[in-house]
């Protein structure tokens, strides 16, 4: 691709570069994958979410800098009747995050499964990040921060806890992710306009917003 700021008119604004990544969610039933992925494209959170039958996809975009990073998300299914699928969603992405309840020790032993599956069969530089989700339980916490944090660090994996439900970290994932993405158009630039996403650089930010100049947002 063209390199940019060589050849252009004094005074143009530089093209906004678009990045497209398949991301998917892998984790246990009823550990918040799904209003993770709600809390993050809406800013919505449903206290009576619906189970996810199979898997539900969704898109959302970030802005950093001169790049819009495309998010395509595949929310699976946490049931395990539902676990021979998961190949075909992950397969291909270039972004896992798996999530488990800091409140329920064991789904983060399944979580630890899904991220050896993971670095087993899926692409070799996968971005995993590991979620631990429904940190405004922390008062029934059962999984200390300090255990995932350490096993994340010997799996090279990004960590965060995160609450759908108040919102904590939840954008912060999303960006931290985005940050750890090849930087590479996959897309015509031209179009940048038509993909418009929430500068999660913005704490004021709403997903109302664009963040790439002009009104209105997904």
């Amino acid at each position: 691709m063209a390199t940019r700021g060589s050849g252009r008119p004094n005074g143009t604004l530089p093209q906004t570069k678009i990045c497209q990544f398949k991301l998917v969610l892998l984790g246990d039933m009823a550990v918040g994958k799904s209003s993770l992925v709600l809390r993050f494209v809406k800013g919505q959170f449903d206290e009576f979410q619906e189970t996810t039958i199979g898997a539900a996809f969704l898109a959302q975009s970030v802005c950093l800098d001169d790049t819009t990073v495309k998010f395509e998300i595949w929310d699976t299914a946490g049931q395990e009747r539902y676990h021979s699928l998961a190949p075909m969603y992950y397969r291909g992405a270039q972004a896992a995050i798996v999530v488990f309840d800091i409140t329920k020790p064991e789904t983060f032993e399944r979580a630890k499964a899904w991220v050896k599956e993971l670095q087993r069969q899926a692409s070799p530089n996968i971005v995993i990040a590991l979620a631990g989700n429904k940190a405004d339980l922390a008062e029934k916490r059962l999984v200390e921060y300090e255990e995932a944090q350490t096993y994340s660090e010997d799996t090279g994996l990004l960590f965060m806890e995160t609450s759908a439900k108040t919102a904590m970290n939840v954008n912060e994932l999303f960006l931290a992710i985005a940050k750890k993405m090849p930087k590479t158009d996959t897309q015509n630039p031209t179009h940048a306009a038509r993909h418009r996403g929430v500068n999660l650089q913005d704490p004021e930010a709403h997903n109302t917003r664009s963040c790439c100049g002009g009104g209105g947002g997904n």
